[in-house]
């Protein structure tokens, strides 16, 4: 698991960006990869862990979730 903090997140479109904690380049997280139930969104400067993977137009993030 690689961790990182939410750069931003638009909560109506769904998307938004993690800089990653390793300095690489940061990726893009959409609202399905989030872990958990309901409405699912992240928050500006929210520490979170996840994985990344290759999506169609680049590195993206899945199974997000909130770091305690």
């Amino acid at each position: 698991m690689l961790t990182g903090k939410v750069k931003w997140f638009n909560g109506e479109k769904g998307y938004g960006f993690i800089t990653r904690d390793d300095g690489e380049k940061d990726v893009f997280v959409h609202y399905s990869a989030i872990i958990g139930s309901g409405f699912k969104s992240l928050k500006e400067g929210d520490v979170v862990e996840f994985e990344v993977v290759q999506g169609d137009k680049g590195p993206q993030a899945k199974d997000v979730q909130a770091k305690a």
